[in-house]
């Protein structure tokens, strides 16, 4: 066996062509992940690129693929993540902000029903004492109605008043649950 400069300028050849064969494997192999939306992380592009770990990581041309790939990743994940946060949060503020709205309109409803209903009683009394009884009447039964319409009301109020509260607990889970979220995503991508 003959160890001369030949041999050993054969062998670093061959381990020269046997590296940039392997980048060229895990060159492809990321595109395909990215084609098929695959996780871009170092084990999974070693498995299809069918090199080991500790190639991607000594050697430079592979690392620097294989980060530049993990780091682009990343940054499109954050910005779908980011953006699919910022559309449910509009949303379920928009829901409170419309309930809110619509639970002070019906409050203000309320209490203009509230005071004509007092006005009302206040001529009641008046025309009590200066009508006869059939007037006296239509201004009990105009006063049954209105009571009624006061308990209708009021029932809306309250049904108003607990889909805001839902509204509200909704809104502090979907950011508790997005929180979650956004913590479990930057535990995976380390």
């Amino acid at each position: 066996m003959s160890s001369g400069p030949t041999s050993t300028a054969a062998a670093i050849a061959a381990r020269r062509r046997q590296a940039e064969q392997k980048i060229a494997s895990v060159e492809k192999a990321i595109g395909q992940l990215r084609r098929e939306r695959g996780r871009l992380a170092v084990r999974a592009i070693a498995e299809r690129a069918g090199v080991s770990a500790t190639f991607l990581y000594e050697n430079t041309a592979a690392r620097s693929l294989v980060k530049n790939a993990v780091a682009d990743s990343r940054s499109r994940h954050d910005r779908h993540g980011q953006a699919e946060h910022e559309h449910v949060e509009a949303t379920w503020r928009e829901r409170a902000l419309n309930v809110e709205a619509e639970l002070t309109r019906t409050q203000k409803e309320v209490l203009a029903q509230r005071q004509w209903i007092g006005e009302l009683m206040g001529q009641m009394r008046d025309f009590d004492q200066m009508v006869p009884g059939e007037s006296v009447q239509s201004l009990i039964t105009e006063n049954t109605t209105l009571k009624r319409r006061v308990q209708q009301l009021t029932g809306e109020h309250r049904k108003l008043q607990e889909r805001l509260e839902g509204a509200r607990s909704n809104l502090r889970f979907a950011d508790r649950r997005i929180a979650d979220l956004e913590a479990q995503i930057l535990e995976q991508d380390r």
